[in-house]
Formats: C-alpha cells, sequence, structure tokens
C-alpha cells in the first residue's frame, strides 16, 4: 500500500507551460483577460495538468511506472495562487485512488482512479 502526498501551489506560469507543451491553449486556461469575463472569473488550470501532478508522484517513487488505465472527473476549478493536497494511495502494482483538493476551502478539484504497472 503506498500513500503519496505533496502540496502545490499553481502559477500561471504552470497552466502557460502547460499549454504550450499540450497544445491546449484554450482561453479558459492562458488568458487573464479573456478569463476575467468567464462563469470563473480567472483562469483555470488545464484538468490534465492536475494528473501529471499526480501521476509525477507515482513516477517519482516507481520511475517507469505505466499508466494502464485511468479516470477522472474535475468537480471544481482549480486557480493559481490557491494551495492544493494532491494525494495518491492505494497498491504499485495495481489500482491506486487520486485526488487534488483546494486546501482553503478542501473543495475537490480532481478524484480519479488509475491501474499502474511497472
Amino acid at each position: 500500500m503506498v500513500e503519496l502526498a505533496a502540496i502545490w501551489c499553481p502559477s500561471q506560469a504552470d497552466f502557460d507551460l502547460f499549454a504550450q507543451v499540450s497544445g491546449d491553449d484554450n482561453p479558459i486556461h492562458v488568458d487573464p483577460e479573456f478569463s476575467a469575463g468567464s462563469a470563473f472569473g480567472r483562469t483555470v488550470s488545464h484538468g490534465m495538468l492536475i494528473y501529471s501532478k499526480l501521476w509525477g508522484l507515482i513516477c517519482a517513487q516507481h520511475p517507469g511506472a505505466q499508466s494502464v488505465r485511468q479516470a477522472m472527473m474535475f468537480p471544481n476549478p482549480c486557480f493559481t495562487g490557491e494551495e492544493v493536497r494532491l494525494e495518491v494511495t492505494g497498491d504499485i502494482p495495481g489500482a491506486v485512488a487520486m485526488r487534488a483538493v483546494r486546501i482553503m476551502d478542501e473543495a475537490e478539484l480532481f478524484v480519479g482512479e488509475a491501474e499502474v504497472a511497472l
């Protein structure tokens, strides 16, 4: 059984770099002026950026780990400057549960699971 955790405070630079790497430059992620007029009122993280941060916890402990399957939901937005607790629990190899929670209000930003092979 593994229990991995970290604190991450996302920045606009994180969102911008992920947009460059992924090609997902949707203005809701990278344009503060555009996003100010959205329902969120500011830029929000790419969902896959959050998954990548969680997957990074696994790879740091298990280099060469492979994702066989994953399922995820993004119940609440992730904003810059708000600390996030990243959590991975389960068996490696095997199934893990993954969560990202905004620390200030305990809102779940990411809830998912993955099957991990070594």
